[in-house]
């Protein structure tokens, strides 16, 4: 009896051993092949306003690369708050993430500055991501697209086009980026007084308040046959106005991104003149690319610069009018 009863304990000890046994190998090839969540790479994400197509396309790029690395990507929309977008700025500290991709709500902003200083002396990047920051230093990354190009481009086009012009201009003088679109266009009819400069108004690239600037400017009498607007929203938010006014005489206006809404309106109407397209999606890649380089020791480029391309009626149809590009 005693010697059956001593077996069937060494056959539950055996059984209990390769159990163990088994658990602990499972537990190694867990931690070999799956990354513990204390490996995860973990980046911010923060643009000026989320009420922007250009920069979900932005963000949806680095999501994909996010994900295929098994990594977390935290993104924020500040809604054009500086305050906001401190406070998240804190907010990826505080979860002590790797990398933060940042479109400033305000280039020259101070608190922004100090609190991606901050940021660095935690040993976290900083991608800056279609503007620029008035510091340059802040940033190990700056990536915008050639925004005085761009609008050199529109001038260009305006002047090779339209003999004289009573020209609005529609700016967002916070953004750097803007702030080169408008100086490439007034950089390049400098030297020719038939284009002329008669009114500025601050849009902050939004087309629910480009709209009612353009509005007041017609109901203040000021005449105006070119419209310069930093953006396609903008741009969009003129025609609306435009249209809603009724204006008789042939308005040329102008605007910068190539979104599928602008191209759509160029292809089918009268109404754009041209646009100057940039791609949200070259520059989500190439800042996550950036990122990562950054995160795995590689050198990188403090400033990136992506070609941008004038489209008219001449080449619209060469092009996906119904996404970016």
């Amino acid at each position: 009896m005693g010697e059956i009863m001593l077996r069937k304990m060494n056959g539950r000890y055996l059984v209990s051993l390769l159990l163990g046994l088994l658990l602990v190998f499972g537990i190694y090839i867990q931690y070999k092949v799956v990354p513990i969540v204390s490996e995860q790479r973990k980046i911010g994400t923060t643009y000026m306003t989320m009420n922007n197509a250009f920069y979900k396309i932005v963000n949806a790029e680095i999501e994909k690369e996010v994900a295929s690395h098994g990594d977390i990507l935290y993104t924020r929309d500040p809604a054009l708050s500086v305050n906001k977008q401190c406070e998240q700025i804190q907010s990826f500290i505080d979860k002590k993430v790797d990398a933060i991709i940042i479109n400033p709500v305000d280039s020259g902003s101070q608190k922004i500055t100090t609190a991606l200083k901050k940021a660095r002396k935690k040993g976290i990047h900083i991608i800056v991501v279609d503007s620029q920051l008035q510091d340059s230093q802040v940033a190990d990354v700056t990536v915008v697209s050639d925004n005085y190009r761009a609008g050199v481009l529109d001038a260009e086009h305006m002047m090779a086009t339209v003999p004289r012009a009573d020209i609005l201009l529609l700016e967002h003088k916070d953004t750097l980026s803007a702030v080169d679109r408008i100086d490439g266009f007034l950089d390049t009819i400098a030297e020719h007084p038939q284009y002329r400069i008669v009114a500025r108004r601050e849009s902050k690239g939004q087309t629910e308040i480009s709209m009612p600037a353009v509005h007041a400017v017609i109901e203040d009498g000021v005449p105006f046959n070119v419209v310069m607007a930093l953006n396609d929203q903008s741009a969009i938010g003129a025609l609306a106005a435009i249209k809603e006014k009724a204006l008789s005489h042939k308005i040329f206006i102008y605007g910068v991104d190539g979104s599928p809404d602008m191209k759509n309106l160029l292809r089918n109407t009268d109404d754009i003149t041209a646009t100057v397209a940039q791609s949200p999606v070259d520059m989500g890649a190439k800042t996550i690319q950036s990122a990562y380089a950054m995160l795995d020791g590689q050198p990188v480029e403090m400033v990136i610069t992506i070609p941008v391309a004038l489209l008219d009626k001449t080449n619209i149809e060469t092009v996906d009018v119904e996404g970016w590009q």
